[in-house]
């Protein structure tokens, strides 16, 4: 398998497997988003998936796969702080905004600076066209935020802070973006970093959200909330290994603009499954996201 991907890596067939990647990343990512943010303390969910998807990559990083070469020590190092740094913005961010007001900014916000960061670390470039499509993506995604900033009631007296971290955690969004896809490139085996990722990223927020979990006056049950951290480890193997999987093969800024397109899928959950209403605006900023997609993969 791995053979195989290093194989088709810069070739039509690449490109067209990470296209489907990216966009198969985006629908789990926002079924990651709302995982993290629903019933339970976002620090408790995060927790919860950090310790179950830590727990089932340990015995693949330490028998399956191969092993590491010194270097990538450091670097599994890196990626542990950025990480790291991402979640702690991104469960402060949930605690203080609105799930549908915070999640698109952040959303919206990591694309620009990874499409930006890709074209320093790798040398990739957009055309004009690619960043017209940028545009319109982008215009779409922060308009579902200015729309439901306009349309909730909840949490309002925080919400400016919780929108300046929500910028906070698109810039981790980019810095892990482009970090990792250096990560994944730097070993010879793509599975070797996503196991030793898995197993070295989920270490440290289980031992907080323990902590946490002690000190709480009325702490949920446990059996909720360890099944909803074994769903979002399944759902964040499956989304982050496609993402990472895609720019190991192709582009790294145009897989991190595909993948933003979760906003979209999160809005047609609501609108499919949930029964949330649409209406011509809301329509309206489905399409622009679409139609930017569209022009990014089409202008390159």
């Amino acid at each position: 398998m791995s053979d195989w991907l290093i194989s088709i890596a810069g070739t039509e067939a690449g490109h067209t497997l990470a296209l489907w990647l990216a966009l198969f990343a985006a629908f789990l990512h926002a079924v990651f988003g709302a995982l993290q943010k629903g019933k339970h303390d976002p620090w408790l969910s995060r927790g919860a998936i950090d310790f179950c998807y830590g727990a089932m990559a340990a015995p693949i990083a330490l028998f399956v796969v191969p092993w590491p070469e010194p270097h990538m020590w450091s670097i599994f190092a890196g990626a542990f702080v950025i990480h790291l740094i991402y979640k702690i913005l991104q469960a402060k961010t949930y605690t203080l905004g609105a799930y549908t007001v915070v999640y698109p900014v952040v959303r919206g916000t990591g694309p620009l600076f990874a499409v930006i960061g890709a074209g320093v670390i790798f040398g990739e470039h957009f055309t004009a066209v690619q960043w017209g499509g940028v545009a319109l993506l982008l215009g779409g995604i922060f308009g579902f935020a200015l729309y439901n900033l306009k349309h909730t009631v909840i949490n309002r007296a925080t919400l400016p802070l919780a929108l300046v971290f929500a910028v906070c955690t698109g810039l981790f969004v980019a810095a892990y973006t482009t970090y990792d896809a250096y990560g994944i490139r730097a070993t010879a085996d793509p599975f070797t970093f996503l196991a030793w990722f898995f197993f070295i990223d989920g270490l440290a927020m289980p031992v907080y959200a323990a902590w946490r979990y002690r000190r709480m006056d009325a702490p949920p049950a446990l059996a909720p909330l360890m099944r909803r951290g074994m769903l979002g480890a399944f759902v964040a193997y499956f989304s982050f290994g496609s993402i990472m999987v895609a720019t190991r093969i192709d582009v790294v800024g145009q897989a991190a603009v595909l993948r933003e397109t979760s906003t979209l899928f999160a809005a047609l959950i609501g609108w499919l499954v949930l029964k949330e209403s649409v209406g011509p605006r809301r329509l309206g900023l489905m399409g622009l996201i679409a139609l930017g997609a569209v022009i990014v993969e089409m202008g390159g």
